[in-house]
């Protein structure tokens, strides 16, 4: 809502943002970080649970004054700031480490977890690990309008428990946060989701990032922090903070994924291209992905040796569990499931059929009712779902009111190339898993991984 708002500001038009009582803080939140005073416009309580009767009653008492207020009284006052933020690579403490970790977390510096303390020889560790200036601004993030530095990111790396050579693929992540496909922006939203990295390329091995069995589990070092970091630098850059921090309104909400990492040398031998290939990369080039993820499904085990087999088992077990949240792609024309299959399914299906062959299988077969895919979306949004409006702006192909009856079937998956595949996990075990983005909300993105020139030597240094 602010930042339409903030469109029509900067354009000289006056606008009121109507805001539920419970954004109210996160609205306070972004408009700091615009540095633009809003009008807005309260709407107490939460409209989706109230009756017809109480929504008008509330409108008329409540809201139509604040945004007739809004628009006639345009003094707005500007938030006075009161305490400056420390400048980088300044001393902000000194203490044992008991004291140093409650002063990061009296500030809202921590995850509630204990943290490495940043100091300047752990910090100047991680910048050996990259030629760029540690000055170098990637960008200004939202919602409170950090810059994203080469040291910020070292800051944080450090405090998320990462070791020096991970900075290439730190800064690599925070490209992509930085992303405008990313949509950093909507990281604060009610759904609560999260960022999954994925790495592909010769870096997996080179910081011993896990890709066999348990590999989204914490307990590999680089796997738990490289994660660790992405969400620590979402709140300590971005203002993602829940209560008593203001800027992040997942509801109920989720923890940070652990990183991912491809197994490339099962994906190689059976004759599939890796991940980071099928986002148009070279089969050598170290490359980060990033999407979001509101849940993942159950472990779905399959079974048998033709490659169908497989595939209705993602059809039977993933689907339904997609289905509930397929509107949101839907609706938008764009949506990025990803599925993690077992490198032992992975070879029964690569036998007989190609990424591509399995991605149409599961498009076409992964439906529906569209009568519950329209009420679904009403529960959740309030906002009815319009096929034809959505086809009216070419966001979806026409057969999806190939008929007026309300149980015909309607894809989940809007196109086949949206649907990820990864190769990952134990080989001697058939077990695969489904992740569920948020449709245009954290799309998937990817960066390549720029190593320092003198890489392998660092590498060397560190490893003793």
């Amino acid at each position: 809502m602010l930042r339409a708002s903030e469109v029509a500001e900067r354009l000289g038009i006056p606008s009121v943002s109507i805001i539920a009582s419970g954004f109210m803080k996160q609205a306070a939140v972004t408009s700091k970080g615009m540095g633009i005073p809003f009008a807005i416009a309260e709407y107490p309580g939460v409209p989706m649970v109230d009756s017809d009767e109480t929504l008008r009653s509330k409108v008329i008492d409540h809201l139509l004054p604040a945004v007739i207020k809004g628009l006639t009284a345009r003094k707005v006052e500007a938030e006075v700031v009161t305490e400056r933020e420390p400048e980088p690579g300044s001393v902000v403490f000194e203490g044992s480490l008991d004291e140093v970790e409650q002063h990061f977390h009296a500030r809202m510096w921590s995850d509630g977890l204990p943290i490495i303390p940043p100091t300047r020889q752990r910090v100047d560790a991680f910048l050996k690990f990259t030629d760029r200036n540690p000055a170098d601004v990637i960008a200004v993030l939202p919602q409170e309008g950090r810059a994203a530095s080469i040291h910020s990111i070292a800051v944080n790396g450090v405090m998320a428990g990462c070791r020096p050579e991970y900075m290439p693929l730190l800064i690599a992540a925070v490209e992509v946060l930085a992303d405008p496909n990313f949509r950093i922006e909507d990281a604060g939203s009610t759904p609560s989701w999260e960022p999954l990295v994925i790495v592909n390329g010769p870096i997996i091995k080179d910081i011993a990032l896990n890709y066999g069995g348990g590999v989204m589990k914490i307990g590999r070092q680089a796997n738990s922090s490289i994660g660790r970091f992405v969400r620590l630098y979402m709140r300590n850059l971005c203002g993602y903070r829940i209560p008593p921090g203001d800027g992040d309104k997942g509801s109920i909400g989720a923890t940070f994924n652990v990183a991912l990492a491809e197994d490339e040398d099962s994906t190689r031998d059976i004759g599939w291209p890796t991940f980071a290939m099928d986002q148009g990369f070279a089969a050598d080039e170290n490359v980060v992905t990033m999407q979001s993820v509101v849940c993942y499904t159950a472990p779905t085990y399959s079974s048998g040796a033709t490659a169908v087999t497989h595939a209705r088992q993602f059809v039977d077990a993933m689907g339904p569990a997609f289905a509930y949240w397929s509107y949101t792609g839907v609706k938008r024309g764009i949506w990025h499931p990803l599925l993690v299959i077992g490198p032992s399914i992975a070879r029964v299906i690569a036998s007989q059929w190609t990424k591509d062959q399995l991605r149409q299988y599961l498009w076409e077969n992964t439906t529906i009712p569209a009568s519950l895919m329209q009420q679904l979306a009403v529960q959740t949004g309030a906002q009815p779902l319009d096929f034809k409006r959505v086809i009216a702006e070419g966001l979806l192909p026409p057969d999806y009111v190939a008929s007026d009856d309300p149980h015909r079937p309607v894809r989940i998956y809007v196109k086949p190339e949206h649907i990820g595949i990864v190769v990952a996990g134990d080989s001697g075990r058939n077990q695969s898993r489904g992740y569920m983005p948020n449709h245009t909300q954290g799309a998937r993105t990817s960066h390549r991984v720029q190593l320092p020139q003198n890489w392998k030597q660092l590498l060397a240094s560190v490893r003793g």
